[in-house]
């Protein structure tokens, strides 16, 4: 301790803690920002995710109905994973303030590059769009089970009421 500034390592304290709260407000503010709102080249989807990846909003465009089910389908999930892989992004630039070789960037990084698909052709952004449309059968209605009428017991057993 200082014999000069008694108080000089309270003060020192105090000056970082005010940095941490500071620090760790400016975070959340980003984090909370980190969403991302991604259309398709054709402008027939436009998804919107937040920080978590969770969708937020999704607009079909007049063009979403000329699309079958499966090709639609598909151009939904291309365009949120496009656009989580932004929100992801984004999340990730908000703990670089905190310093890239800290703990909790390198866990945040590493969580988030886990996650990450291979890389596709050059330039590919939407590599699900190339594909043909999945054909998904459709669904089979649910018809009720029908369950066979026991025949009458011939011996009156009523312990079984079938």
């Amino acid at each position: 301790m200082d014999a000069t500034h008694p108080t000089r390592w309270v003060e020192e304290f105090e000056a970082r803690l005010a940095d941490l709260q500071q620090k760790s407000q400016s975070l959340e503010d980003d984090i909370a920002a980190s969403t991302a709102t991604v259309t398709s080249r054709d402008g027939a989807v436009t998804v919107t995710v937040g920080p978590n990846g969770g969708l937020q909003n999704l607009v079909l465009g007049h063009r979403a109905v000329e699309l079958g089910a499966a090709q639609l389908t598909s151009l939904i999930l291309s365009t949120a994973r496009t656009a989580q892989k932004e929100a992801a992004g984004k999340v990730l630039e908000a703990f670089k303030p905190l310093g890239e070789g800290t703990e909790a960037y390198q866990m945040v990084s590493h969580v988030i590059t886990a996650d990450e698909e291979p890389e596709t052709a050059a330039g590919d952004e939407e590599p699900n769009e190339r594909r043909a449309p999945v054909n998904t059968p459709a669904p089979q209605e649910s018809r009720p089970v029908r369950r066979r009428r026991p025949a009458d017991d011939e011996d009156g057993d009523e312990s079984q009421p079938w």
